[in-house]
């Protein structure tokens, strides 16, 4: 282990981001504030997401062009229902409401919420009474989302009314002084096909944004901001193979080069021979430092007997930052730890600058890592989304077959061995993994599809081969599609694929009797199973 640095950072220290502008978003616990963000950044404006209760002084230290209230499960004539600072809709600063931002801004600002008549959840029509800035080249009838119980029953005479539906009059407004607008849709689902025309006339032409915002802009900058934090000291990074840890390693290795040393731990949690086709693919595209450590046994221990998903995430975590300590004191001036934290990571976590601080998960980067670490964090992914990462890898140069890698979870395969996780339990998933994806790549649905892979269910059941009987486990597989990863559908398979996928597990696996597909869609599950 080593010594601990009295200097010693034990939490990761966020650089600012430079973007000229910027729309904040604040979160009043919707499920959908991150995909706001993301369609805020498909207009080339760089988005972030803080807490609903950040005070309108901290709004202007930041300075954003917009402000965009998310919807939220709560109604705002609840005791104890999440507020905002009024003070937000006197800056000067344009504020969309959605859903229950709208409910929130019209009663703040003089109106009324009631609990509605006729509640709307799902596809509806809308009918746009005024065009003027937020439906501007729209429609003037719109297919969009709705989800809400409240509606807006009363504005007062400050407000105009936008557009209604059969049963919801005020489902759209815009404040007569104010740059105060309200939705009482959702523009940011797909299911609203003219949602992100309505967001852009919200950033462009009511908050005066230009869309100057680039990924390619963001390289350069982190790669900057790598260089001077690191100085002449060293860089460790944990390479996976995935594509977060690949784009980590070829942004800090453009930004310092030889001094970064990368350390692959076989932890025993990985894919079926996934050790040597990355250390194939490092050799193939960085020239510099690979370190390989041996670990399975000590993952192994931490984790027998351990079947809750956060404990085991818990002693992933420690035993990974262990075996990093250990190693990384074989290298010389090694100060920084580097990881692959993404924008949808940390959101989750509660751990967000100024972010929202419901935990939906404890991802391994963000919440699993000991408090006396003795690294310095850089995570130079955090404001990014998965689909952002990607196109970043190929600006990067990084070869397609990692950039469109299927992501795989940080804890690896014991997240998908629901229960206790030994070393035969692995095996068997690790090899009907191997067949769920040999299949969808034989099949040509890879590209087609988001995540795929196999959980092994803590469950036996009874079935039939040669004429005996067999009690044996469940495999289960899953398939996403989704742009984001926040939300995500299962996907459509083809039954042939399914057919031979579930034949194949059950002739070649030893010890699996039954094959299910899972048709869960997030939300309200989540992609992993734990």
């Amino acid at each position: 282990m080593f010594v601990k640095r009295t200097t010693a950072v034990t939490a990761p220290q966020r650089a600012s981001l430079v973007a000229d502008e910027k729309v904040l978003i604040l979160d009043f616990g919707a499920q959908y504030a991150q995909l706001i963000a993301r369609r805020v950044r498909e207009q080339h404006v760089y988005c972030e997401i803080v807490r609903h209760n950040v005070t309108a002084a901290r709004v202007r230290e930041i300075a954003p062009r917009g402000i965009i209230l998310s919807g939220g499960p709560a109604s705002v004539y609840d005791p104890g229902a999440p507020k905002c600072d009024p003070e937000i809709f006197h800056l000067g600063i344009p504020v969309l409401g959605i859903c229950y931002g709208m409910q929130l801004a019209c009663e703040v600002l003089g109106g009324k919420v009631d609990n509605a008549p006729a509640r709307e959840f799902g596809r509806a029509n809308v009918h746009v009474t005024s065009h003027a800035d937020l439906f501007n080249g729209v429609s003037d009838d719109l297919e969009v989302w709705m989800s809400h119980g409240d509606q807006v029953t009363r504005v007062s005479g400050d407000f105009l009314p936008l557009a209604k539906t059969a049963t919801c009059p005020i489902a759209a407004v815009k404040h007569a002084q104010l740059p105060v607008y309200g939705l009482q849709f959702h523009p940011e689902v797909t299911h609203t096909p003219q949602g992100s025309k309505l967001l852009g006339n919200f950033v462009t032409k009511i908050c005066g944004c230009s869309g100057t915002w680039q990924l390619g802009d963001f390289a350069q900058q982190t790669v900057e901001q790598i260089r001077q934090r690191v100085g002449s000291d060293r860089v460790i990074c944990g390479l996976s193979g995935g594509v977060d840890s690949s784009v980590v390693a070829a942004l800090i290795y453009r930004a310092i080069g030889s001094r970064l040393s990368c350390i692959l731990i076989d932890n025993g949690l990985l894919r079926k021979a996934e050790e040597a086709s990355v250390i194939e693919e490092f050799s193939d595209h960085f020239r510099t430092d690979l370190h390989v450590v041996k670990a399975e046994d000590k993952f192994l221990t931490a984790l027998t007997g351990i079947t809750d998903p956060q404990e085991k995430r818990r002693r992933i975590g420690h035993a990974f930052i262990d075996c990093f300590s250990d190693e990384a004191a074989k290298v010389a001036g090694a100060r920084f730890l580097a990881q692959g934290t993404l924008y949808p990571d940390v959101i989750e976590s509660g751990a967000a600058l100024d972010g929202p601080a419901a935990t939906i998960k404890l991802h391994h980067n963000v919440g699993g890592l000991p408090a006396d670490m003795n690294f310095e964090l850089i995570e130079p992914l955090r404001d990014l989304f998965k689909d952002e990462v990607r196109t970043l890898g190929l600006q990067l140069g990084l070869p397609e077959e990692i950039v469109w890698r299927h992501p795989f979870p940080g804890p690896g395969l014991a997240v998908r061995c629901l229960g206790e996780v030994t070393k035969v339990r692995l095996d068997t998933l690790r090899e009907a993994d191997a067949i769920v994806i040999h299949e969808i790549k034989t099949a040509g649905l890879y590209r087609r599809t988001s995540q795929v892979f196999a959980v092994l269910l803590p469950i036996q059941s009874v079935g039939v081969m040669g004429d005996a009987r067999t009690y044996q486990d469940t495999v289960a597989v899953r398939a996403v599609s989704t742009e984001d990863f926040m939300t995500a559908d299962w996907s459509r398979l083809p039954y042939d694929v399914l057919a031979k996928i579930s034949t194949r597990i059950i002739n070649e696996v030893p010890g699996v009797n039954r094959v299910v597909y899972d048709i869960s869609s997030k939300p309200p599950a989540t992609i992993e199973w734990e």
